[in-house]
C-alpha cells in the first residue's frame, strides 16, 4: 500500500524542477489582436491567426516582449538583445496548426534567480534559499479541450490559443514539496506584483508543472516525471510528496522509473501516466520561418526597468529596516503589491502634518492590517484588492487612537460597522470616509475617558460595591483582576482609557 504523505528518507534525495507557464497581461494575442478575455462563449475569440487559416501571418504583440523584459530584470536575468521563435511541433486536437509558436535555444530572459522562504513546521525551522531560474521565454498557448456533457466526444474551444504566455523554467534546485510550493508561491506573487499577470490560477492564468526525480545523495540525477497542469498550491504539494514516495517505493522494489508525463488526481490524491515524456528532438524545433529574430533595443530595456516597482524583497528589507517590523510582518505585507500599497497609505494617512511615525505606531498599522483587514478578507473571500474600509478612512481610526481620543475597542466597532456598509454594498464602494470617523466619534460621544480623576472615581465605587471579591484578589487570587477591568469597562461604557484604567485598578487594588 502506497503511502500519501512522504517521510523522507535520508538515503534519497528529492530533486524538483518547475516549468511555469504565466499568462501575460495584454489584452489581445501574442501573434493577433484577437482578444484574450475569459469567459467567452467558445470560439468566439478565436480569429484567422488562432485557427491557423491558409495565407495568414503572425504579428509579434510588443506588450507580451514587454512583460517578458519587466520580468527579466525583476529576477536580474539576461535579457538577449537577439532572440528567435521557432516552431514546436506536435499534433493535439486543440493545436489547430499542427505546431505550437515558442522560443528553444534563443529565449528572451537568460538566467535569473529568486530568493524563497520556506516557512516552519512543528519538525524544521524555517529557513531561506535561493532558486536559479534557466530562462523564460514567450509562446502561444494551445486551445482547450473539453470532455464533460458532450455524450461520449471531446468539445474544441479555441479561445485560449494564441494567448501570450511567459514560460519560467527553473533550474532542479528543489528538494521537497514545501520548497516547491514556497518557489511556486513566491514567483507567483512576483509576476502579479509587476503586473505582468493576474495570477488567476482558477482561470488558468498561472499553471505549473512539476519535474521530480529521486536518487541516492552524491549519484547522478534519476529520471524525472513531469507532473502536468498544477493550478493550486495545495495540489502541488500533494502531487509531489505522493509522486516522490512512488518513486522511492518503487525503486526500492527493484523497479525502474520510465520518463513520463503524469497527471495528478486530486480526487484519489495520486498521480497516474498520461504518456511517455518527449524530448526535445521529437518536437522538431526549427525557426519560424513567418516571424524575424526578435531585437529588443538597449532603451526598452531601460524603459521596462523605469517602469518597475519596488520588488518584494526590498520593500521587505526596508520595512523592517525604516519600520522596525518583524521579517514575519513584513513579509506577510510584502506577500502581495496591493496590501504593501494599502499598509503604506494607511501608516501615511494616520499621520498629522508635520509629524512622523515611530516603530510602534507603524507596528500599529500593521497589526491592524494583517489581523482585522486580512481577516475579514479572509471572511469574506475577497481578491487582494477589495479592502472594505479605505485606507484613508482606516488611517483616521488609527490616528484618534495614537491621539488617545478613542480606545482599541471603539475603534474596532467603527471599523466594523464601516466594513458592514462596505459589504451591503456588494463591495462596489468602501465603507465609511475620514470625515464620518470624526461625525461619529463626536455625535455618539466616543471619546474616550482620559480623566484620572473620573477614571479613579468610577474605581473606587467598583471596589466598594465588590469588597469580598477585593479579600480574594488581595489574598492571592490574581486572575480576578480580569474581573474588575470587565466591570470598570462596563461602567465606562467602553470609554475608559484602557492604560489609564489599568494602572489606577493595580494602585488601588494593591491596598
Amino acid at each position: 500500500m502506497l503511502h500519501k504523505t512522504i517521510v523522507r528518507a535520508p538515503e534519497w534525495e528529492i530533486v524538483i524542477g518547475l516549468e511555469v507557464h504565466t499568462q501575460l497581461s495584454t489584452s489581445s494575442k501574442i501573434f493577433s489582436g484577437a482578444s484574450t478575455a475569459f469567459g467567452a462563449e467558445p470560439n468566439t475569440q478565436a480569429d484567422a491567426v488562432s485557427i491557423a487559416l491558409p495565407g495568414v501571418l503572425p504579428v509579434l504583440n510588443k506588450g507580451a516582449v514587454e512583460r517578458a523584459i519587466k520580468f527579466g530584470l525583476a529576477v536580474g536575468a539576461h535579457i538577449a538583445p537577439h532572440s528567435v521563435f521557432a516552431r514546436k511541433n506536435y499534433f493535439y486536437p486543440d493545436l489547430p496548426k499542427g505546431y505550437q509558436i515558442s522560443q528553444f535555444d534563443l529565449p528572451v530572459v537568460g538566467k535569473g534567480q529568486i530568493t524563497i522562504q520556506i516557512p516552519s513546521t512543528d519538525s524544521e525551522q524555517g529557513y531561506e534559499k535561493v532558486v536559479r531560474i534557466t530562462r523564460a521565454h514567450l509562446e502561444e498557448d494551445a486551445g482547450k479541450s473539453l470532455h464533460e456533457d458532450f455524450h461520449g466526444m471531446t468539445g474544441i474551444d479555441l479561445n485560449r490559443a494564441g494567448t501570450p504566455l511567459l514560460e519560467i523554467v527553473s533550474e532542479p534546485d528543489m528538494r521537497s514539496a514545501a520548497e516547491a510550493v514556497a518557489y511556486a508561491k513566491t514567483l507567483h506573487s512576483l509576476v502579479r506584483w509587476i503586473g505582468i499577470c493576474d495570477g488567476n490560477m482558477q482561470e488558468g492564468s498561472f499553471r505549473c508543472d512539476a519535474n521530480v526525480s529521486v536518487r541516492r545523495p552524491g549519484t547522478p540525477l534519476g529520471t524525472r516525471r513531469e507532473i502536468k497542469n498544477l493550478n493550486s498550491f495545495k495540489f502541488m504539494q500533494q502531487a509531489i510528496d505522493y509522486e516522490v514516495q512512488w518513486q522511492i517505493e518503487t525503486l526500492e522494489n527493484g523497479g525502474t522509473i520510465q520518463q513520463a508525463t503524469v497527471l495528478f488526481d486530486p480526487d484519489k490524491g495520486e498521480t497516474r501516466m498520461m504518456r511517455t515524456k518527449e524530448e526535445a528532438h521529437d518536437y522538431r524545433y526549427f525557426p519560424d520561418p513567418d516571424l524575424l529574430p526578435l531585437e529588443i533595443p538597449p532603451q526598452l530595456i531601460e524603459e521596462m526597468r523605469e517602469l518597475l516597482p519596488e520588488l518584494p524583497d526590498a520593500m521587505r528589507a526596508r520595512f523592517i529596516k525604516e519600520c522596525g517590523l518583524s521579517a514575519y510582518d513584513a513579509a506577510v505585507l510584502t506577500s502581495d503589491w496591493n496590501t504593501a500599497n494599502y499598509f503604506e497609505c494607511v501608516a501615511k494617512y494616520s499621520l498629522k502634518d508635520g509629524e512622523s511615525l515611530d516603530n510602534a505606531d507603524f507596528k500599529l498599522c500593521a497589526n491592524w492590517v494583517i489581523n482585522e483587514v486580512a481577516a475579514k478578507m479572509n471572511q469574506e473571500g475577497l481578491a487582494s484588492w477589495r479592502f472594505g474600509v479605505s485606507d484613508n478612512t482606516l488611517g483616521r481610526i488609527l490616528q484618534r487612537i495614537r491621539e488617545g481620543i478613542i480606545n482599541a475597542k471603539t475603534a474596532k466597532d467603527l471599523f466594523m460597522e464601516f466594513w458592514d456598509i462596505a459589504r451591503n454594498s456588494g463591495y462596489q464602494q468602501f465603507g465609511g470616509s475620514p470625515r464620518l470617523v470624526d461625525q461619529l466619534i463626536d455625535e455618539r460621544g466616543l471619546t474616550q475617558v482620559s480623566d484620572s480623576g473620573a477614571i479613579e472615581a468610577l474605581v473606587d465605587e467598583i471596589i466598594a460595591a465588590n469588597a469580598d471579591k477585593v479579600a480574594e484578589y488581595r489574598s492571592g487570587k490574581d486572575k480576578l483582576f480580569g474581573f474588575f477591568v470587565g466591570l470598570a469597562m462596563k461602567a465606562s461604557k467602553g470609554k475608559a482609557n484602557p492604560v489609564q484604567m489599568n494602572d489606577i485598578l493595580k494602585h488601588k487594588l494593591g491596598g
